[in-house]
């Protein structure tokens, strides 16, 4: 039983007393059992506000995760994977291939992965200059001495 359900049941049994209301004892108590009626309203409206609050709550929680992800990636990933991701201006997470590269307009030493390498170009990071690559393989250079 919440509380207005009370204060009904309360102002039912001065009802069923048949309390005179004209008497001092009696406007005293109607005045109570008014104010009590006032509070279970006033507790009903905060109660309902607070429920309503805990919904937008929620829904901006849920708002901030998902810019979270966009901004931050996915944090649900498995730590064996957070292992995995260099530091490179690619964002790969192959460590087998990966190359450091200087860039001859500001000197900035770059971590590329062989990815880049077969794009042929790729904007420094620091100064925009376009770094351009000649990827060639081993296998093609004894070719060449033979």
């Amino acid at each position: 039983m919440n509380i207005s359900e009370k204060v009904a049941y309360i102002q039912g049994l001065a009802d069923g007393m048949e309390i005179d209301y004209a008497t001092k004892e009696g406007k005293l108590l109607n005045a109570v059992l008014d104010v009590l009626g006032d509070i279970a309203d006033k507790l009903d409206e905060i109660e309902e506000n607070a429920y309503d609050i805990g919904d937008e709550l929620d829904a901006l929680s849920d708002d901030l995760a998902d810019v979270e992800d966009v901004i931050f990636g996915d944090d649900d990933d498995d730590e064996d994977e957070d292992e995995d991701e260099c530091d490179c201006c690619c964002g790969c997470h192959d460590h087998d291939a990966m190359f450091t590269v200087t860039c001859p307009a500001c000197g900035e030493e770059i971590i590329v992965d062989e990815s880049i390498f077969e794009t042929g170009e790729m904007p420094c990071p620091s100064c925009g200059e376009t770094l351009e690559f000649e990827f060639e393989d081993d296998d093609d250079e004894e070719d060449d001495e033979d």
